[in-house]
């Protein structure tokens, strides 16, 4: 039928759209309901959103697939590999509390307001400015070699992705930054936080909405989880070597200026 053609289109397109923005400090979240709005896709409880992320996760776990299992195969006798991996259980742990806690309330309430996007946008762009401005020297040029503490800090920073347009990157790296990591070190961190946090979200909506997504539906979703590692796998490269390059000012000015149109559309009456 030409309308189930045009959904699943528009699913692949949405699938492009997380995959090109989860790893970069712009809020995939923010960018994928705005991007349904206005291609007048229908994701009740933002199952959707949330569940083609772990696409973009998986591009990742295969881009550090030699990390990822030299960790998990040392844990029973290698202490470096076990140090990691409490490195990243300890800036993961405030995020799987607050998501407990707070994800119903923030899909309920949150979710679909342009208005806190767009403060979020800004609020993000400016800090980001201003820790790209002011943060300390770097200290820590290697994951292995980051104190536990930061690790945690850089794991509460990681609470306020909850809301959308923060950015669950950009809130972990611009935290790594300002706590004295290197940019792309920060960077790294939050791609390996991403691993075992956007894994347990998807976990706990599967969970919630297994008994009602029908096979149209998860056709859907299916479609979109491809388009998002595919699109993932293309972009986190050259991220980094951006960053390392040029820093995170034109991210954040791009966030500012987006957030600003978005707040007078909304002013508007437009959205």
């Amino acid at each position: 039928r030409p309308d189930r053609l045009v959904n699943l289109l528009t699913a692949a397109v949405l699938g492009v759209v997380q995959g090109l923005t989860e790893f970069l400090p712009v809020s995939s979240t923010a960018h994928l309901l705005l991007a349904e709005r206005f291609l007048g896709f229908d994701d009740p409880g933002g199952v959707f959103t949330v569940m083609i992320q772990l696409g973009a996760v998986l591009a990742v776990v295969w881009l550090y697939r030699e990390k990822v299992w030299s960790v998990v195969s040392g844990l029973p006798h290698d202490p470096a590999a076990r140090c990691f991996a409490l490195l990243v259980l300890a800036g993961v742990v405030p995020a799987l509390v607050a998501g407990a806690l707070f994800s119903d309330y923030v899909k309920r309430v949150l979710y679909y307001s342009p208005i806190v996007i767009g403060t979020a946008f800004v609020a993000g762009g400016l800090v980001m400015l201003a820790v790209e401005r002011l943060r300390p020297a770097a200290t820590v040029h290697e994951i292995d070699r980051m104190p536990i503490g930061r690790a945690f800090g850089i794991g509460c920073c990681q609470v306020l992705a909850l809301v959308p347009g923060v950015s669950r990157s950009g809130a972990t790296i611009v935290g790594g930054m300002a706590m004295g990591l290197e940019r792309t070190t920060a960077a790294e961190f939050s791609f390996f936080l991403s691993m075992p946090t956007m894994s347990a979200a998807f976990a706990h909506d599967l969970l919630e909405v297994r008994h009602v997504i029908s096979a149209d539906r998860a056709l859907e979703i299916s479609i979109g989880f491809v388009m998002s590692f595919v699109a993932a796998l293309l972009v986190v490269r050259p991220f980094l070597r951006f960053v390392g390059r040029s820093g995170f000012a034109p991210f954040a000015w791009y966030r500012i200026v987006a957030g600003v149109a978005l707040l007078a559309a909304a002013g508007a009456g437009w959205l």
